[in-house]
């Protein structure tokens, strides 16, 4: 049995600072997403974040300590019903959360650890964007708002003199129907944790993902970490992709010739790195929980 560990404490002063730290961050990445929204515009990088993964702006911006952690002079009602108040003052109530959320937190730990523990794939050179737009036309695409550097049909001899090897479901799921035979491998739900890797930026642009649901187990501090690597991550995605965001302030990675497929795969392990940082963070807090409850 974990020995039961003395919970950190922040004096007001303290968790305010973090708090309006943490607001301010985020602040900066939803103003112009909200600006968008309200006049109808959309940007195929910057918008991603918020418009694919389910955790709304103003879930992002709010603050959480994380498992442990006592605020002194603070209100339950300022963090929500999961937490409670006692003599030291304010904490979360983790294991009410546990009892919740408890299959939840079992499978993202048990995918976060099946990740960590493999080598990085760094050879699939975004080949996912790709096969979304694999034999469509410029109106079929996803952003067809956007051109495609290549034609349709430069476009598709690239996947097939590439291939692909995606490992990932929740990219491979977009791919065109022709464009599934060209795949390595055929990813499910069901063999997500005995397929993610490491290496792949779906799989490091989902660490965003985990945190979120993971919160308020673990502070906000860790899961706005996530989502500026993510943002970081999408924008890669889009510039190694078949669509011309130039305009946009976002210049191709060409992956279709040599010099381009070495500056994404540098770029991927970057990612990958920090990202095993991130998943790290995450697996440490899961692990801590037992000390914490």
């Amino acid at each position: 049995m974990t020995a039961a560990l003395a919970p950190a404490a922040l004096d007001a002063a303290d968790w305010q600072a973090r708090r309006a730290a943490h607001v301010a961050r985020v602040d900066a990445w939803l103003a112009p997403h909200l600006a968008r929204r309200r006049s109808g515009g959309r940007h195929p990088v910057e918008d991603f974040l918020f418009t694919y993964y389910s955790h709304r702006p103003a879930q992002l911006r709010r603050w959480h300590p994380g498992a442990g952690v006592v605020l002194r002079d603070a209100e339950p009602a300022e963090f929500g019903p999961d937490y409670r108040a006692d003599a030291a003052g304010v904490t979360l109530d983790t294991g009410r959360v546990r009892a919740r959320r408890a299959e939840s937190i079992a499978w993202i730990r048990d995918l976060l650890a099946a990740t960590a523990g493999r080598p990085a794939h760094l050879g699939c050179f975004g080949m996912h964007e790709w096969a979304m737009v694999y034999r469509q036309t410029q109106e079929e695409v996803r952003h067809n708002s956007w051109p495609l550097r290549l034609s349709p049909e430069r476009t598709a001899a690239v996947v097939e003199e590439r291939g692909v090897r995606c490992s990932h479901f929740d990219a491979y799921r977009f791919f065109t129907a022709p464009a599934r035979p060209l795949n390595l491998l055929s990813p499910t739900r069901e063999s997500q944790h005995a397929l993610e890797q490491p290496g792949c930026l779906h799989a490091n642009m989902d660490l965003y993902k985990w945190s979120y649901k993971l919160s308020p187990l673990v502070a906000s501090e860790v899961v706005a970490d996530c989502f500026a690597l993510a943002r970081e991550i999408r924008a890669l995605d889009m510039r190694a992709s078949p669509y011309d965001l130039a305009a946009l302030g976002y210049p191709p990675v060409r992956v279709e010739t040599p010099e381009g497929r070495a500056e994404y795969a540098a770029a991927q392990r970057g990612f990958a790195e920090r990202a095993a940082g991130l998943r790290s963070r995450l697996l440490t807090a899961l692990d801590a929980l037992d000390a914490v409850a």
